[in-house]
């Protein structure tokens, strides 16, 4: 059985400079529960990350490896667990333009825990666990400053 969360936030950051701090992995311990992140593979968590690539986030004694599987400039970015207590587990970080300026972040996933009757509570747990990630990522992209956020490029 599937299950599935959605949180939300809003940043006055542009959708562009959201997805900069979102394609950085460098930055995450900065913004959210993450203690550490690195590449699969030795490559840079300073540079821009690309579909393909693989984050391995330590948070606390928890271990967790997360491939990207999508990117739309400024709009999307999207991810699949590759370990961990899901058997299938699909995340996507949506970014919309706020007509007044900003951007409402909206993320969400579609998950199917292996350990039967389990679903509930991962939903209970992910969706507190992923607003923080959320409102971490808006506050962050606000008061990072351009001379500070990784480019685009990398």
């Amino acid at each position: 059985m599937s299950y599935t969360y959605a949180v939300a936030s809003r940043s006055q950051a542009s959708p562009d400079a959201v997805f900069t701090v979102l394609v950085h992995a460098a930055t995450w311990p900065s913004w959210s529960p993450i203690d550490a992140v690195e590449i699969e593979g030795g490559g840079d968590p300073t540079g821009r990350q690309h579909v393909g690539d693989t984050r391995v986030f330590r948070t606390g004694r928890t271990v967790s490896q997360e491939r990207i599987v999508e990117l739309i400039a400024g709009r999307r970015f999207g991810y699949e667990n590759v370990s961990g207590p899901f058997r299938s587990y699909r995340g996507t970080v949506e970014l919309t333009e706020v007509p007044q300026g900003g951007t409402d972040i909206t993320w969400s996933a579609v998950f199917v825990p292996k350990l039967p009757l389990s679903g509930p509570f991962w939903r209970w747990y992910l969706t507190r666990f992923m607003q923080r990630m959320a409102n971490g990522l808006a506050a962050y992209a606000e008061t990072t400053t351009d001379r500070d956020r990784p480019s685009p490029s990398g």
